[in-house]
Order: C-alpha cells, then sequence, then structure tokens
C-alpha cells in the first residue's frame, strides 16, 4: 500500500522550535523533582543509616510509581491520543502535572508527604507523562517536514541526556538556597526565600512553573492533528479503544520488518539493565585504582555517571548537527547499537576508573544517535492517523524488557561476577546488531510498498 507523502505545514519547524524550548524546559524541571525527591528521602525522611532498609524500599517503591505506569499504559494512552486533538491532550497533561507538584508542595509543607503519598503522586504522573508523551511523539510528526525529522529527533534526544547533566547541580543548588538565604549569604533582593522552610519545596515548585508554561505555550500555536474517517465498523458501530489498541498490535504484527526492529531494541533494553550493576563495578572492580588516586566510592560513581550523562549530550548534539541519515537509516541504528554493546564489554572487564568512564561515555554517546534513526524510521513509515496507537504498542514490546532485566540482574549479581555479567550482555547485544546487518528484514525496511505487499499476505493468511 502506497502512501502519499505527507506535507507539513508551512511555520510547522518554527513551531516545533518553540515547543521544543517549552518542554524541554519542562523535561529539565521534572527531572529536578526526581533529583530532589531522592534527596529528601535520603536525608530527610530517612538520615539515619539503621534506616538503610526503609530507604531502599522506598527509593524502589518511587522509581517503580513512574516506571510500571508508563510503560504498560502506553497502549491505552496512544489509542487514546489518536482519537482526540493532540494538542488539547499535552495542555492538559502538563496542567495536572503542575497541579501534581503544586500537590507536592503543600504536602511537604504540612509535613505530610509520606511513602505512600509518593507513590500516589508518581503513578499520576506518570500516567499523565503516559499520554503526554504518546501525544507530544505524534505531534512533531505533524509539525516537521521528513528531510528534518532526524534533526528534531536529535534534539529531543539531546534534551533527556542535557538533563541528566543539569538537573543534580540545579537542584542541589536549588534546595540550598533556603538555608543560604536565612544566613543572610545571598543578596537582599532574594531574602524571600528563607522563608520557604524546606528546599526540596523550591526545586518541585519550579517544576510545576515549568508544567504550568509548558501548558499555557501551544494555545498560541497551531499543531494539527490528524482526522480519522475509521472510528465505525463495517456495520456502522462506534469502534471501541480497545479495537485501537488491537488494530496497533496487528499493524505491528503484519509487519515483519517492525517486529525485528522492536526484537532489536527490546534486546538493547535489556541489556540496559545493567545499569544497576554500574555501583558494584565501581565500587568493588574499580575500588584499588579509584583508592590509589584518592577518590571515595561516592566521587568515582559521580565520575562514571556524569561521563555517561555527557556522552549522552555530546551524542544528541553531534545527531542534531548532523541531521542523521538520509536512507538506509537502519545502520543508524545497527551500528551504534554495535558499538555500545563493544563499550559494554570493555567497561565490563575494565579495572581503571578513568578508562571505565570513557567507555561509559562513548556508549552512552551511541544512544541518541541509534534511538533518533530509529525514531525517524517509525515516523516516516507509519502513517500519522495510526501512529498514537502503534507508537504506545511499540513502547511496551521495547521497553519491557528493562524492568524485567533490572530485576534479573540483581539475582544475578547475587551468583555471578557483575563485570563479567556486563561484558557477557555487551557481547549479546553487539553480535546480535552485526547479524541484524545482513537481516533482509531489516534491510529493507525503509521500502514501504515491499513492507505493505508483505502485510497484505499476512493478513490475507490470518483471514483464512
Amino acid at each position: 500500500m502506497s502512501q502519499t507523502p505527507y506535507q507539513a505545514p508551512p511555520n510547522g519547524w518554527r513551531t516545533f522550535l518553540i515547543v521544543w524550548v517549552t518542554q524541554s524546559v519542562s523535561v529539565i524541571g521534572s527531572a529536578l523533582t526526581s533529583f530532589a525527591i531522592t534527596i529528601w528521602l535520603t536525608t530527610g525522611l530517612y538520615p539515619d543509616p539503621s534506616q538503610k532498609a526503609e530507604l531502599a524500599w522506598a527509593l524502589s517503591i518511587f522509581n517503580l510509581s513512574f516506571a510500571i505506569p508508563v510503560v504498560f499504559g502506553a497502549p491505552i494512552a496512544g489509542a487514546f491520543v489518536d482519537r482526540h486533538d493532540r494538542k488539547r491532550i499535552m495542555m492538559a497533561m502538563d496542567f495536572l502535572n503542575g497541579c501534581v507538584s503544586v500537590l507536592a508542595v503543600a504536602l511537604i509543607a504540612a509535613h505530610a508527604l509520606t511513602v505512600p503519598w509518593l507513590a500516589v503522586i508518581g503513578v499520576t504522573t506518570s500516567i499523565f507523562g503516559a499520554f503526554h508523551n504518546a501525544a507530544f511523539d505524534t505531534s512533531y510528526a505533524m509539525l516537521v517536514p521528513e528531510q528534518r525529522l532526524p534533526r528534531a529527533n536529535g534534539m529531543m534526544q539531546t534534551i533527556w541526556a542535557l538533563s541528566g547533566v543539569l538537573a543534580p547541580s540545579v537542584a542541589a543548588m536549588l534546595i540550598a538556597l533556603p538555608v543560604l538565604a536565612r544566613g543572610r549569604q545571598l543578596p537582599a533582593f532574594v531574602s524571600f526565600l528563607g522563608l520557604i522552610p524546606d528546599g526540596t519545596m523550591l526545586a518541585i515548585g519550579i517544576d510545576g512553573i515549568t508544567f504550568f508554561v509548558a501548558a499555557l505555550i501551544p494555545l498560541f500555536l497551531f499543531i494539527p492533528s490528524p482526522v480519522r474517517t475509521d472510528l465505525k465498523d463495517s456495520a456502522g458501530n462506534q469502534k471501541s479503544l480497545w479495537a485501537d489498541i488491537r488494530e496497533g498490535v496487528v499493524y505491528i504484527w503484519h509487519r515483519r520488518s517492525f517486529l525485528w526492529l522492536l526484537g532489536t531494541f527490546t534486546v538493547a533494553n535489556f541489556v540496559g539493565g545493567v545499569q544497576i550493576l554500574v555501583p558494584l563495578i565501581t565500587k568493588y572492580q574499580l575500588s584499588t585504582d579509584w583508592t590509589a588516586r584518592g577518590f571515595t566510592m561516592e566521587t568515582a560513581l559521580a565520575m562514571i555517571t556524569t561521563a555517561a550523562s555527557i556522552g549522552g549530550l555530546l551524542g544528541g548534539l553531534f545527531i542534531t548537527a548532523w541531521g542523521g541519515l538520509k536512507r538506509l537509516r537502519v545502520f543508524g541504528v545497527l551500528v551504534p547499537m554495535i558499538v555500545e554493546g563493544t563499550f559494554t564489554l570493555l567497561f565490563g572487564l575494565s579495572g581503571a576508573l578513568y578508562t571505565a568512564a570513557v567507555f561509559t561515555a562513548i556508549g552512552a554517546g551511541m544512544t541518541p544517535i541509534l534511538n533518533a534513526h530509529s525514531q525517524t524510521i517509525w515516523q516516516t513509515q507509519t502513517p500519522r492517523e495510526l501512529q498514537g496507537r502503534v507508537f504506545s504498542v511499540r513502547r511496551l514490546i521495547a521497553q519491557f524488557s528493562w524492568p524485567a532485566s533490572s530485576f534479573l540482574m540483581g539475582a544475578l549479581a547475587s551468583r555471578f561476577d557483575p563485570g563479567a555479567i556486563v561484558a557477557a550482555l555487551g557481547i549479546i547485544l553487539a553480535v546480535w546488531c552485526v547479524a541484524g546487518l545482513f537481516n533482509p528484514y531489516l534491510r529493507k525496511i525503509e521500502d514501504r510498498d515491499w513492507i505493505e505487499a508483505k502485510a497484505l499476505e499476512r493478513a490475507a493468511q490470518s483471514a483464512q
């Protein structure tokens, strides 16, 4: 089935830049909240060393309350945004998340923020985020000309990396400001900050402001949504939301090229679960080197995590400036994954802090490049009116392996050497992607006519 190339609106790129700036500020604001709450749990709610178990439990609940809803709620969110105005959904979700930030500030001010409340906040924020992301990911594909999509996707990847670089230092500064103001160590015009009892409130409050700004700006912009003409079945009955979700599943299932690409990301995300082993490798495998260099465990781990963030940022800037491959974009996915797998292997074998940091930075730098190419493939090959359903099912299939891997890594690390586990998984990723270079389904993933012809054949076989 051939499709007429989509024509973006005349001012689409300018509109994207405006939305990108406001959404970028909101992403950084959310990273501030996440870091500030982690600090609040560590130093405020569970400061005593004897509360280590309670702190670990609280951190796990907080992170899972974000991770689970956004992954498993994605198909519902995707089907919903394909039925409604995507700009309004983005505005509504940003506004609601701003209200959640206000609630969190109020709970801290009243000394009423508890772990159950954190779970509620995490779940609601994650659900709103799932709907917002489904709307935003499909909206800028309506704004940006096809030839500029790789650059736009690179810009999006840059922001996620930048938030990882900026959030810890900015959040730490914001948390400290009220204390500094009360000690009269700040200029007089900001002395009012001393009235804030807890710096965490300031960081979360700024996040809330970024949400409200992000909700307001699209009101003045034209962000198109595709018009659905298939909301009724052949009998004239209204199609259910579950029918839409099933349509997203079937669309991918009949297109084996997309399945192979998803399988590759499932493997990559499973390998990504090794991130939870980084502290163990740092503490034990690299300890001789960082001790000799005068580092502590905390500063050594900070160096590695900062190196990863900087690598991701540089990778995002690179793909933004380059604009990515214009054809055979699947090589822009597989080759960076091979590099990432190779440097994951080297990190697992490393015994020196500096080289481990370099290996981590190079591996992390590949992520924005491969993600930008992958996103462009999906955006250019999937009809705009189907992207919400298809992208959300895609997210579920590709990302479910990450929490599964995170659980499994802990079990494996209790029995095997963490460095050996990381090295083995790096080899698996590299070998899988090298094989993918010769996979005919992956090599033809941008041949739309061939993919649609094969999809029609499989649909006919399924109907028999």
